[in-house]
C-alpha cells in the first residue's frame, strides 16, 4: 500500500484497527514471562486464531504479533537470530487471515532500552534495529507500518528514519501518554504532533496508557496542530491497579460510546490497545457503522481444530438448590465463614444444625475482607461429602492465575461441587496480610466466560474436556453501589456471561432492593437477597463505614443506638433482620442470612419468621 492509498481509504471512511494482542494471548494460557513474538514460529495457529477473531469482529485493519520483535528484546529471549522469521512470519500469518479485504499493519515498539544522552543505545544502533525490523515486516506481506507506544521522542524519530531507509510503507506513529495528555517523557502533546509531522508521519496516533477520556481530551488539542489523519487506541478505560498489575474495568458500550466522539471530533484511524478484546471491536464497528455505513464483507470460518461447544446441563439437572430455583420455589441459605485453623469440627456442627433445621444450602466465602482462613475450596468438599447439604463456593478472582482458575474449576467439578459464587474478590491490602501479592489476571466476568465454557465442555484454548461441568453459576450484585449505573451495566455483562443467579449485598433499605429489581428485571435473573443481623451498635456502624455497598438507613442506625443504651441491641438487630426479610420475600427468590461470630442460632432465628 503506498501513501496515497491510503489517504485515498481514509477520505470518506473511519479505519477500525483491532485490540489488544497481549491480552488475548494470555487469557488463552501464554505467560508474561514468554517471548510473545516467538509464537509466530511455535504457535503459528494460535496467533492466526487471534487475529481471525478481530476480523470477524469487524476489524479494517489487524496488527501483527511482533510489537517486541526487535533484536534487543529478541536477544534476551535468545531469539536474536531469528528476528528476520518472526517478523517475516509474523506479517505472513496476519495476511493469511486478513485476505484482500483487510489491511495488516506491521507492529513495531519501542526497543527496550534508553538512547543517547540518557542511555547506551546510540542513534545510528536504534535506526538500524527498526530499519531491519520494518524490512522483514515489509518482506512478510505487512500493508503499512504502525510504531506504537513510544514514550521518547528521539526513539520515534528513528524510528520514522529507519522504515523509511527498510521501505516506502505508510508510517504510523503512535505516542503514548499520561493523565495529563503529556507523553511520559513529558512532552506537550502539541509538540510531539508538530513533531511527529515534520519527520514524516504518514498518520499520528495516540496509544495505551490511559482510556478513552484522557485520549479525546487529547485529541481535541492535537486535531488542531497537523493536517495528517489522527489515530486513537486507548486502553479498555483507566486501569485499576492492584499491586502494580493493571485491571482492566471499561466495557464495550463505553468504548463504543467514545468511538463516536473520535470520529466526530476528527479521528480516521480509531483502535483498542491494552485490555481490548474482539468484543470491544464488535462494539466500536457497530458505533463506527451507526455514523459511516459500512458495505458487507465475508465473515471467516472458525478453525475446525477447535472444538464444538456442548449443551450445557439443564439448568434444573445441575443441583438440588438450583432445582428448588428452576421451579420456582424459595430458598434460604446461611453463609458460614471458614476456621482460622485446621479442626474444621466446630464449623461442620453448625452446618449440620442448619441442614436440621432446613436451610437449603450454606455460603462458604473465599478469603473474605482478604484475612487468611482455611480454603474455602476445602471446605466446601467437608461439607459435601460429611452432611447432605450443598455448599454455595464462593470463588474469587483474587488469588489465582486463568489456568490455575481452570484447574481449580475442573477440579472441584470433579469432586462433586455444583454451586458456584463468582466474585472479584477483596484486595490484599484490606486484611491481615498487606504484603501479600493479588493475582486479578481476569475479574469476576472473565471468569464467568470460563466457567460458562467449561459447562460447555471447552477449555480457554478450545480444547475439549471430556464431560463438561454442570456448575450452577452465581454472582455477586450491590443495591447500594455508589456508582449504581456501572452496577447495572456489569451485572447486565455478567448476566450474558453466564451467570444464572444473584446474591446481594447485605439489605437494610427496601428502597434500594426495589429500586435494584426494577433495573435488573429485563434480565431475569433469579435474585436472592443477603440479609445481615446486625449484633451491635459497633457492628452497625461498621457495615454503614467499612464494608462496601452495605449502606444502613439512618433510622436503623438509630433504633441501634437506642437499643444499645439498654443493652438490647442484639435482641433489636436480630428483630430488624426478621422485619427485613418479611419485607424482602415476596420480591426476591430467596434469603441468604450471614452469620455473625459464627453462631447459626442468630441465623435459625431471623429464618423463623418464614415459618
Amino acid at each position: 500500500m503506498t501513501k496515497k492509498e491510503l489517504e485515498k481509504r481514509l477520505k470518506d471512511s473511519v479505519l477500525l484497527l483491532d485490540g489488544a494482542m497481549g491480552t488475548m494471548l494470555y487469557s488463552k494460557g501464554i505467560f508474561i514471562n514468554q517471548c510473545f513474538d516467538e509464537l509466530n514460529l511455535s504457535r503459528p495457529d494460535l496467533i492466526k486464531e487471534i487475529h481471525r477473531e478481530y476480523v470477524n469482529a469487524g476489524a479494517d485493519c489487524i496488527e501483527t504479533n511482533t510489537f517486541g520483535a526487535n533484536r534487543l528484546k529478541l536477544g534476551k529471549h535468545g531469539f536474536g537470530e531469528k528476528l528476520e522469521t518472526i517478523n517475516a512470519t509474523g506479517a505472513a500469518l496476519a495476511r493469511e487471515i486478513a485476505g484482500d479485504n483487510v489491511l495488516v499493519a506491521g507492529s513495531i515498539g519501542p526497543l527496550g532500552a534508553r538512547l543517547e544522552p540518557l542511555g547506551p543505545l546510540s542513534y545510528h544502533e536504534a535506526r538500524d534495529a527498526f530499519e531491519e525490523q520494518a524490512w522483514a515486516l515489509n518482506k512478510g506481506g505487512a500493508d503499512l507500518i504502525i510504531l506504537e507506544t513510544f514514550l521518547d521522542l528521539s526513539e520515534i524519530q528513528q524510528a520514522i528514519q529507519g522504515v523509511r531507509e527498510a521501505c516506502q510503507l505508510p508510517v504510523i506513529a503512535s505516542m503514548t501518554i499520561g493523565d495529563d495528555g503529556n507523553s511520559l517523557f513529558g512532552t506537550a502533546p502539541e509538540t510531539f504532533t508538530q513533531r511527529l509531522d515534520q519527520w514524516g508521519a504518514d498518520v499520528i496516533g495516540l496509544n495505551c496508557s490511559v482510556g478513552p477520556q484522557v485520549m479525546m481530551e487529547t485529541l481535541e488539542k492535537i486535531i488542531k496542530t497537523t493536517t495528517k489523519p489522527i489515530s486513537v487506541m486507548p486502553n479498555a478505560g483507566i486501569p485499576k491497579m492492584v499491586d502494580g498489575r493493571n485491571f482492566y474495568l471499561a466495557s464495550g458500550e463505553y468504548m463504543a460510546e467514545y468511538t463516536r466522539r473520535f470520529i466526530q471530533a476528527g479521528a480516521k484511524i480509531v483502535g483498542g490497545c491494552c485490555g481490548t478484546t474482539p468484543e470491544y471491536i464488535r462494539a466500536m464497528r457497530n458505533a463506527i457503522s451507526s455514523i459511516i455505513p459500512r458495505k458487507p464483507t465475508v465473515m471467516l470460518t472458525v478453525d475446525k481444530k477447535i472444538e464444538k461447544k456442548s449443551p450445557p446441563v439443564p439448568l434444573e439437572k445441575k443441583s438440588k438448590f438450583d432445582k428448588k430455583i428452576a421451579q420456582g420455589e424459595f430458598v434460604t441459605s446461611a453463609e458460614i465463614v471458614p476456621p482460622r485453623g485446621v479442626d474444621p469440627s466446630r464449623v461442620l456442627k453448625a452446618v449440620k444444625r442448619l441442614k436440621e433445621s432446613g436451610v437449603d444450602a450454606v455460603n462458604i466465602p473465599d478469603g473474605p475482607r482478604a484475612r487468611s482462613r482455611m480454603s474455602a475450596q476445602f471446605l466446601s468438599i467437608l461439607i459435601e461429602r460429611n452432611i447432605d447439604i450443598e455448599p454455595i463456593l464462593h470463588y474469587t478472582c483474587r488469588d489465582r492465575n486463568l489456568l490455575g482458575m481452570m484447574s481449580d474449576m475442573i477440579g472441584l467439578s470433579a469432586v462433586g461441587i455444583k454451586n458456584l459464587l463468582i466474585i472479584t474478590g477483596d484486595p490484599p491490602k484490606m486484611g491481615d496480610y498487606p504484603d501479600a501479592s493479588a493475582v486479578f489476571d481476569v475479574d469476576s466476568i472473565g471468569l464467568i466466560n470460563m466457567v460458562n465454557s467449561l459447562n460447555q465442555g471447552v477449555d480457554l484454548g478450545g480444547n475439549s474436556i471430556g464431560q463438561p461441568t454442570r456448575y450452577l453459576i452465581g454472582v455477586g450484585v450491590n443495591p447500594g453501589a455508589i456508582d449504581m449505573e456501572r452496577e447495572i451495566r456489569r451485572f447486565e455483562w455478567k448476566v450474558k456471561a453466564g451467570a444464572e443467579f444473584a446474591i446481594t449485598q447485605p439489605i437494610f433499605d427496601l428502597s434500594l432492593l426495589l429500586d435494584l429489581l426494577k433495573a435488573i428485571e429485563h434480565a431475569q435473573v433469579p435474585l436472592i437477597a443477603g440479609i445481615w443481623p446486625l449484633v451491635s451498635l459497633n457492628n452497625a456502624e461498621f457495615m454503614n463505614n467499612e464494608v462496601p455497598g452495605a449502606s444502613v438507613p439512618a433510622e436503623i442506625m438509630e433504633r441501634m443506638r437506642r437499643a444499645d443504651r439498654k443493652n438490647q441491641a442484639l435482641q433489636e438487630g436480630l428483630e430488624i433482620a426478621r422485619e427485613m426479610v418479611l419485607q424482602v420475600r415476596d420480591h426476591v427468590q430467596g434469603i441468604q442470612v450471614s452469620t455473625p461470630f459464627g453462631k447459626v442460632s442468630h441465623v435459625l432465628e431471623v429464618l423463623s419468621v418464614l415459618e
